[in-house]
Protein backbone atom coordinates (compact mmCIF):
# COMPACT_ATOMS: atom_id res chain seq x y z
CA UNK A 1 0.00 0.00 0.00
CA UNK A 2 1.32 3.64 -0.79
CA UNK A 3 1.61 6.25 1.58
CA UNK A 4 -0.87 8.87 -0.36
CA UNK A 5 1.15 11.95 1.61
CA UNK A 6 4.44 11.09 0.40
CA UNK A 7 3.57 10.29 -3.26
CA UNK A 8 0.97 13.09 -3.99
CA UNK A 9 3.70 15.68 -4.54
CA UNK A 10 6.06 13.34 -5.79
CA UNK A 11 3.27 12.20 -8.34
CA UNK A 12 1.72 15.65 -9.16
CA UNK A 13 5.75 17.13 -10.03
CA UNK A 14 6.01 14.90 -13.23
CA UNK A 15 2.57 14.32 -13.97
CA UNK A 16 3.07 16.84 -16.80
CA UNK A 17 5.35 14.19 -18.88
CA UNK A 18 3.93 11.22 -19.20
CA UNK A 19 4.74 9.20 -21.81
CA UNK A 20 2.64 8.42 -24.91
CA UNK A 21 3.53 4.90 -25.22
CA UNK A 22 2.67 3.87 -21.30
CA UNK A 23 0.41 5.05 -18.85
CA UNK A 24 -1.04 8.96 -19.13
CA UNK A 25 -0.72 9.13 -15.41
CA UNK A 26 1.47 7.34 -12.65
CA UNK A 27 4.51 8.19 -10.33
CA UNK A 28 7.94 8.62 -11.92
CA UNK A 29 10.94 8.22 -9.94
CA UNK A 30 8.87 6.15 -7.33
CA UNK A 31 9.64 2.17 -7.15
CA UNK A 32 12.74 0.43 -7.68
CA UNK A 33 13.46 1.01 -10.45
CA UNK A 34 14.44 -1.92 -13.79
CA UNK A 35 17.01 -4.24 -12.96
CA UNK A 36 18.60 -7.47 -14.70
CA UNK A 37 15.58 -9.21 -14.89
CA UNK A 38 12.75 -6.39 -15.33
CA UNK A 39 12.14 -4.17 -17.89
CA UNK A 40 10.42 -2.46 -15.67
CA UNK A 41 10.65 -0.10 -12.54
CA UNK A 42 8.12 -1.44 -9.79
CA UNK A 43 4.52 1.11 -10.52
CA UNK A 44 6.29 2.06 -13.59
CA UNK A 45 4.24 4.72 -15.37
CA UNK A 46 5.61 3.98 -18.18
CA UNK A 47 4.39 0.08 -18.40
CA UNK A 48 2.16 -0.71 -20.93
CA UNK A 49 -1.61 -0.24 -19.95
CA UNK A 50 -3.64 -3.82 -19.77
CA UNK A 51 -6.19 -4.06 -22.62
CA UNK A 52 -9.81 -3.68 -21.47
CA UNK A 53 -12.02 -6.36 -21.98
CA UNK A 54 -16.06 -6.06 -21.39
CA UNK A 55 -16.48 -9.30 -19.28
CA UNK A 56 -19.16 -12.18 -19.98
CA UNK A 57 -21.55 -13.17 -18.18
CA UNK A 58 -22.20 -16.72 -16.47
CA UNK A 59 -24.19 -19.55 -17.86
CA UNK A 60 -27.35 -20.79 -16.35
CA UNK A 61 -28.52 -24.01 -16.30
CA UNK A 62 -31.10 -23.69 -19.07
CA UNK A 63 -28.92 -20.87 -20.72
CA UNK A 64 -25.42 -20.47 -21.60
CA UNK A 65 -23.40 -17.26 -20.75
CA UNK A 66 -21.94 -14.12 -22.88
CA UNK A 67 -18.49 -14.72 -23.79
CA UNK A 68 -16.12 -11.63 -22.83
CA UNK A 69 -15.58 -9.10 -25.87
CA UNK A 70 -12.43 -10.40 -26.92
CA UNK A 71 -12.98 -14.41 -27.08
CA UNK A 72 -12.80 -15.99 -30.20
CA UNK A 73 -16.31 -17.88 -30.28
CA UNK A 74 -16.02 -21.17 -32.17
CA UNK A 75 -19.59 -22.41 -31.32
CA UNK A 76 -22.69 -20.18 -30.45
CA UNK A 77 -25.16 -22.33 -30.56
CA UNK A 78 -26.28 -22.26 -34.49
CA UNK A 79 -24.21 -24.06 -36.72
CA UNK A 80 -20.61 -26.47 -37.26
CA UNK A 81 -19.37 -23.83 -40.00
CA UNK A 82 -16.43 -23.69 -37.64
CA UNK A 83 -15.70 -27.70 -37.36
CA UNK A 84 -14.65 -30.06 -39.86
CA UNK A 85 -13.96 -33.87 -39.46
CA UNK A 86 -10.33 -34.91 -39.42
CA UNK A 87 -10.74 -34.71 -43.52
CA UNK A 88 -11.31 -31.68 -43.57
CA UNK A 89 -14.87 -32.36 -44.66
CA UNK A 90 -18.12 -30.74 -43.20
CA UNK A 91 -18.66 -31.83 -39.10
CA UNK A 92 -21.45 -34.64 -39.00
CA UNK A 93 -22.72 -33.69 -35.46
CA UNK A 94 -26.16 -32.80 -34.78
CA UNK A 95 -27.16 -29.54 -33.72
CA UNK A 96 -30.58 -28.40 -32.09
CA UNK A 97 -31.61 -26.30 -29.95
CA UNK A 98 -28.60 -24.14 -29.36
CA UNK A 99 -26.73 -27.60 -28.57
CA UNK A 100 -24.42 -29.85 -30.74
CA UNK A 101 -24.45 -33.56 -29.88
CA UNK A 102 -22.37 -36.30 -30.73
CA UNK A 103 -23.68 -38.21 -33.73
CA UNK A 104 -22.04 -41.34 -32.32
CA UNK A 105 -20.09 -43.04 -35.10
CA UNK A 106 -19.37 -40.06 -37.22
CA UNK A 107 -16.08 -39.55 -35.50
CA UNK A 108 -14.12 -36.69 -33.84
CA UNK A 109 -14.49 -32.97 -35.00
CA UNK A 110 -12.12 -30.16 -34.65
CA UNK A 111 -12.30 -26.63 -35.60
CA UNK A 112 -10.98 -24.90 -38.72
CA UNK A 113 -9.12 -22.05 -36.76
CA UNK A 114 -5.37 -23.48 -34.82
CA UNK A 115 -4.59 -21.54 -31.82
CA UNK A 116 -1.61 -22.30 -29.37
CA UNK A 117 -1.55 -20.76 -25.63
CA UNK A 118 -5.49 -19.58 -24.58
CA UNK A 119 -8.10 -19.57 -22.59
CA UNK A 120 -10.79 -22.27 -23.22
CA UNK A 121 -14.38 -22.25 -21.98
CA UNK A 122 -16.90 -25.54 -23.17
CA UNK A 123 -19.91 -26.61 -21.35
CA UNK A 124 -20.47 -30.56 -21.67
CA UNK A 125 -23.55 -32.30 -20.78
CA UNK A 126 -23.65 -36.36 -20.77
CA UNK A 127 -27.09 -38.17 -21.11
CA UNK A 128 -29.54 -38.23 -18.84
CA UNK A 129 -30.39 -41.23 -19.43
CA UNK A 130 -27.40 -43.16 -17.39
CA UNK A 131 -26.21 -46.47 -19.26
CA UNK A 132 -23.22 -48.12 -19.07
CA UNK A 133 -20.43 -47.84 -16.39
CA UNK A 134 -16.83 -46.61 -16.05
CA UNK A 135 -15.50 -45.27 -19.03
CA UNK A 136 -18.79 -46.27 -20.99
CA UNK A 137 -20.86 -43.64 -19.53
CA UNK A 138 -20.83 -40.09 -21.21
CA UNK A 139 -17.42 -40.57 -22.76
CA UNK A 140 -16.03 -37.48 -25.12
CA UNK A 141 -12.47 -35.48 -24.76
CA UNK A 142 -11.28 -32.38 -25.14
CA UNK A 143 -8.24 -31.80 -27.15
CA UNK A 144 -6.38 -29.56 -26.79
CA UNK A 145 -3.95 -28.53 -30.11
CA UNK A 146 -5.48 -31.70 -31.02
CA UNK A 147 -3.88 -33.85 -28.84
CA UNK A 148 -3.47 -33.38 -24.83
CA UNK A 149 -7.19 -35.02 -23.52
CA UNK A 150 -8.83 -32.95 -20.67
CA UNK A 151 -11.38 -35.91 -20.22
CA UNK A 152 -14.78 -35.57 -20.77
CA UNK A 153 -17.10 -38.34 -18.76
CA UNK A 154 -20.21 -38.94 -16.17
CA UNK A 155 -18.22 -39.61 -12.97
CA UNK A 156 -21.15 -38.68 -11.00
CA UNK A 157 -21.34 -41.78 -8.73
CA UNK A 158 -18.89 -43.80 -11.09
CA UNK A 159 -16.10 -45.64 -10.54
CA UNK A 160 -13.41 -45.82 -13.05
CA UNK A 161 -9.41 -45.27 -13.40
CA UNK A 162 -8.44 -42.06 -11.55
CA UNK A 163 -6.38 -40.79 -14.38
CA UNK A 164 -9.77 -41.05 -16.98
CA UNK A 165 -12.51 -39.16 -14.80
CA UNK A 166 -13.85 -36.07 -15.77
CA UNK A 167 -11.12 -32.99 -14.90
CA UNK A 168 -8.03 -35.69 -15.69
CA UNK A 169 -5.22 -34.83 -17.71
CA UNK A 170 -6.05 -38.55 -19.62
CA UNK A 171 -3.63 -40.68 -18.80
CA UNK A 172 -1.70 -38.35 -17.12
CA UNK A 173 -2.94 -36.70 -13.86
CA UNK A 174 -6.27 -37.44 -11.90
CA UNK A 175 -8.40 -34.39 -10.88
CA UNK A 176 -7.77 -32.76 -7.59
CA UNK A 177 -11.63 -33.61 -6.67
CA UNK A 178 -14.64 -34.58 -8.82
CA UNK A 179 -17.10 -31.36 -8.53
CA UNK A 180 -19.52 -32.83 -11.05
CA UNK A 181 -23.56 -32.28 -11.44
CA UNK A 182 -26.13 -35.02 -11.72
CA UNK A 183 -26.04 -37.02 -15.67
CA UNK A 184 -27.67 -34.10 -18.04
CA UNK A 185 -26.64 -31.45 -16.51
CA UNK A 186 -24.40 -28.68 -17.86
CA UNK A 187 -20.78 -29.18 -16.45
CA UNK A 188 -18.26 -26.06 -17.08
CA UNK A 189 -14.53 -26.31 -18.16
CA UNK A 190 -12.48 -23.11 -17.78
CA UNK A 191 -9.22 -24.38 -19.21
CA UNK A 192 -5.63 -22.14 -19.48
CA UNK A 193 -3.07 -24.16 -21.33
CA UNK A 194 0.00 -23.27 -22.26
CA UNK A 195 2.01 -25.27 -24.78
CA UNK A 196 5.63 -26.58 -24.84
CA UNK A 197 8.64 -24.50 -25.44
CA UNK A 198 11.50 -26.38 -27.10
CA UNK A 199 15.03 -24.79 -28.37
CA UNK A 200 17.61 -26.84 -30.21
CA UNK A 201 15.49 -29.86 -29.18
CA UNK A 202 15.83 -28.89 -25.10
CA UNK A 203 12.92 -27.71 -22.87
CA UNK A 204 12.61 -24.32 -22.33
CA UNK A 205 9.10 -24.58 -20.68
CA UNK A 206 7.29 -27.44 -20.49
CA UNK A 207 4.27 -25.83 -21.04
CA UNK A 208 1.27 -26.44 -18.31
CA UNK A 209 -2.44 -26.75 -18.01
CA UNK A 210 -4.90 -25.62 -15.37
CA UNK A 211 -8.78 -26.48 -15.25
CA UNK A 212 -11.51 -25.74 -13.54
CA UNK A 213 -14.97 -27.72 -13.39
CA UNK A 214 -18.01 -26.04 -12.65
CA UNK A 215 -15.52 -23.52 -10.71
CA UNK A 216 -13.40 -26.03 -8.92
CA UNK A 217 -9.82 -26.06 -9.82
CA UNK A 218 -9.27 -29.35 -10.60
CA UNK A 219 -5.54 -29.39 -12.67
CA UNK A 220 -3.36 -26.91 -10.64
CA UNK A 221 -0.68 -25.54 -13.36
CA UNK A 222 -0.31 -29.31 -14.33
CA UNK A 223 2.99 -30.00 -16.11
CA UNK A 224 2.79 -31.11 -19.76
CA UNK A 225 4.27 -34.82 -20.13
CA UNK A 226 3.19 -34.80 -23.92
CA UNK A 227 -0.69 -35.64 -25.26
CA UNK A 228 -1.41 -38.30 -23.04
CA UNK A 229 -3.34 -40.96 -24.21
CA UNK A 230 -4.78 -44.52 -23.31
CA UNK A 231 -2.80 -47.28 -21.74
CA UNK A 232 0.86 -46.10 -23.11
CA UNK A 233 3.11 -43.49 -21.21
CA UNK A 234 3.68 -40.14 -23.11
CA UNK A 235 7.07 -38.10 -22.50
CA UNK A 236 7.47 -34.71 -22.25
CA UNK A 237 7.92 -33.17 -25.93
CA UNK A 238 7.62 -30.59 -28.26
CA UNK A 239 4.51 -29.36 -29.41
CA UNK A 240 3.40 -27.17 -32.67
CA UNK A 241 3.12 -24.16 -32.35
CA UNK A 242 -0.75 -24.25 -32.89
CA UNK A 243 -3.31 -26.61 -33.11
CA UNK A 244 -6.63 -27.12 -33.48
CA UNK A 245 -9.80 -27.78 -30.66
CA UNK A 246 -10.64 -31.49 -31.62
CA UNK A 247 -14.06 -33.53 -29.73
CA UNK A 248 -13.90 -37.08 -29.51
CA UNK A 249 -16.42 -39.03 -30.62
CA UNK A 250 -16.53 -42.04 -28.13
CA UNK A 251 -19.88 -43.18 -29.24
CA UNK A 252 -22.15 -41.45 -26.53
CA UNK A 253 -24.38 -38.57 -27.12
CA UNK A 254 -22.39 -36.23 -25.15
CA UNK A 255 -23.64 -32.45 -25.75
CA UNK A 256 -21.61 -29.40 -26.14
CA UNK A 257 -22.41 -25.79 -25.86
CA UNK A 258 -20.95 -22.43 -25.75
CA UNK A 259 -17.04 -23.21 -26.89
CA UNK A 260 -15.25 -20.06 -26.78
CA UNK A 261 -11.39 -18.83 -26.45
CA UNK A 262 -8.91 -16.20 -26.06
CA UNK A 263 -5.58 -16.11 -26.95
CA UNK A 264 -2.85 -16.06 -24.92
CA UNK A 265 0.25 -13.26 -25.10
CA UNK A 266 3.53 -14.81 -25.55
CA UNK A 267 5.50 -15.72 -22.17
CA UNK A 268 9.11 -14.37 -22.00
CA UNK A 269 10.47 -17.98 -23.04
CA UNK A 270 9.03 -17.19 -25.94
CA UNK A 271 9.11 -13.56 -26.85
CA UNK A 272 7.25 -11.63 -24.53
CA UNK A 273 8.66 -8.55 -23.14
CA UNK A 274 6.77 -8.31 -19.75
CA UNK A 275 7.35 -10.38 -16.06
CA UNK A 276 10.66 -11.43 -15.25
CA UNK A 277 13.00 -11.97 -18.52
CA UNK A 278 16.00 -13.23 -19.37
CA UNK A 279 19.03 -10.79 -18.76
CA UNK A 280 18.98 -10.04 -22.53
CA UNK A 281 15.46 -10.00 -23.31
CA UNK A 282 15.23 -7.64 -20.52
CA UNK A 283 17.88 -5.02 -21.68
CA UNK A 284 16.62 -4.95 -25.23
CA UNK A 285 13.03 -4.30 -24.07
CA UNK A 286 14.92 -1.38 -21.38
CA UNK A 287 16.85 -0.04 -24.46
CA UNK A 288 13.61 0.08 -26.38
CA UNK A 289 11.61 1.97 -23.88
CA UNK A 290 14.67 4.83 -23.10
CA UNK A 291 15.13 5.24 -27.10
CA UNK A 292 11.43 6.10 -26.58
CA UNK A 293 11.49 8.33 -23.89
CA UNK A 294 14.62 10.27 -25.48
CA UNK A 295 12.60 11.46 -28.25
CA UNK A 296 9.71 12.46 -26.08
CA UNK A 297 12.13 14.53 -23.90
CA UNK A 298 12.62 16.23 -27.06
CA UNK A 299 9.23 17.19 -27.71
CA UNK A 300 9.03 18.45 -24.55
CA UNK A 301 12.19 21.07 -24.83
CA UNK A 302 11.54 24.48 -23.92
CA UNK A 303 14.00 27.41 -22.97
CA UNK A 304 11.08 28.58 -20.61
CA UNK A 305 10.58 25.77 -18.90
CA UNK A 306 13.29 23.54 -18.86
CA UNK A 307 12.00 20.61 -16.10
CA UNK A 308 10.33 18.14 -17.83
CA UNK A 309 12.28 17.37 -20.45
CA UNK A 310 15.42 17.24 -18.03
CA UNK A 311 12.84 15.34 -16.00
CA UNK A 312 12.56 12.82 -19.10
CA UNK A 313 16.29 12.48 -19.92
CA UNK A 314 17.07 11.62 -16.29
CA UNK A 315 13.76 8.77 -16.40
CA UNK A 316 15.27 7.68 -19.80
CA UNK A 317 18.75 6.96 -17.79
CA UNK A 318 16.52 4.59 -15.64
CA UNK A 319 16.22 1.75 -18.52
CA UNK A 320 19.78 2.47 -20.20
CA UNK A 321 22.51 4.58 -18.80
CA UNK A 322 22.94 6.06 -22.13
CA UNK A 323 26.42 8.58 -22.01
CA UNK A 324 24.83 11.72 -24.09
CA UNK A 325 21.31 11.31 -22.68
CA UNK A 326 23.03 11.32 -19.16
CA UNK A 327 25.63 14.60 -20.28
CA UNK A 328 22.25 16.37 -21.17
CA UNK A 329 20.65 15.92 -18.52
CA UNK A 330 23.20 16.69 -16.15
CA UNK A 331 24.35 19.95 -17.86
CA UNK A 332 20.47 20.95 -17.73
CA UNK A 333 20.58 20.03 -14.02
CA UNK A 334 23.54 22.13 -13.47
CA UNK A 335 22.12 25.19 -15.35
CA UNK A 336 18.77 24.90 -13.89
CA UNK A 337 20.66 24.92 -10.21
CA UNK A 338 23.07 28.23 -11.33
CA UNK A 339 19.18 29.83 -12.14
CA UNK A 340 17.76 29.07 -8.79
CA UNK A 341 21.05 30.24 -7.11
CA UNK A 342 20.95 33.48 -8.71
CA UNK A 343 17.21 33.93 -7.95
CA UNK A 344 16.31 37.03 -5.53
CA UNK A 345 15.01 35.75 -2.38
CA UNK A 346 10.92 36.58 -3.24
CA UNK A 347 11.76 34.98 -6.32
CA UNK A 348 13.23 31.82 -5.36
CA UNK A 349 10.21 31.35 -2.36
CA UNK A 350 7.89 30.99 -5.43
CA UNK A 351 10.18 27.84 -6.28
CA UNK A 352 9.98 26.18 -2.54
CA UNK A 353 7.49 22.94 -3.71
CA UNK A 354 9.56 22.55 -7.44
CA UNK A 355 12.67 22.67 -5.41
CA UNK A 356 11.48 20.42 -2.58
CA UNK A 357 9.99 18.01 -5.69
CA UNK A 358 13.58 17.98 -7.33
CA UNK A 359 15.28 17.28 -4.37
CA UNK A 360 13.12 13.55 -4.05
CA UNK A 361 14.08 12.79 -7.40
CA UNK A 362 17.39 13.59 -6.92
CA UNK A 363 17.68 11.23 -4.07
CA UNK A 364 16.20 8.70 -6.10
CA UNK A 365 18.55 9.03 -8.36
CA UNK A 366 21.64 9.19 -6.25
CA UNK A 367 19.80 6.03 -4.17
CA UNK A 368 19.50 4.12 -7.43
CA UNK A 369 23.12 4.80 -8.71
CA UNK A 370 21.37 6.49 -11.87
CA UNK A 371 23.89 9.42 -11.51
CA UNK A 372 27.34 9.28 -10.10
CA UNK A 373 27.65 10.57 -6.60
CA UNK A 374 28.34 13.65 -5.28
CA UNK A 375 25.66 14.61 -7.33
CA UNK A 376 25.85 18.96 -6.71
CA UNK A 377 22.39 18.94 -8.07
CA UNK A 378 21.16 17.47 -5.08
CA UNK A 379 23.55 19.22 -2.97
CA UNK A 380 22.25 22.31 -3.85
CA UNK A 381 18.65 21.73 -3.57
CA UNK A 382 19.23 19.96 0.12
CA UNK A 383 21.63 23.41 1.11
CA UNK A 384 18.43 25.68 -0.29
CA UNK A 385 15.71 23.93 1.45
CA UNK A 386 17.29 24.10 4.78
CA UNK A 387 18.64 27.85 4.68
CA UNK A 388 15.30 28.54 3.68
CA UNK A 389 12.97 26.54 6.29
CA UNK A 390 11.36 24.55 3.92
CA UNK A 391 12.45 21.33 5.11
CA UNK A 392 10.20 21.93 8.71
CA UNK A 393 6.40 20.98 8.61
CA UNK A 394 4.13 23.24 10.16
CA UNK A 395 3.06 22.89 13.35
Amino acid sequence: MTNPTSFLPLALCVCCVAPAFGASTGPRFYGDPPDEHHAWAVHDGNRPQPTSVVPGTFSSPIQPGRPPSDAVILFDGTDLSKWQTDKGEPAKWVVRDGVMEVLPGSGQIRTRDRFGDCQLHIEWATPAKVEGDGQGRGNSGVFLMGRLEIQVLDSYNNATYADGHAGAYYGIQPPLALPVRAPGEWQVYDIVFRRPIYRDGKPVDLGYVTVFLNGVLVQDHTPIEGPGGHMGRTRPQPFPERGPLALQDHGNPTRFRNIWYRELPPRSTEGGTDGWLAAEAAMAKRKETAAAIRLDAEKLKDPENPVPQMLRLFESLLYEQEPAAMQEAQEMAARYIQMLQALPPDQLAGKRDQVRQLNDIFKYLTRFRIVPEPFEPRTVTESLIKAQGWDKRPR
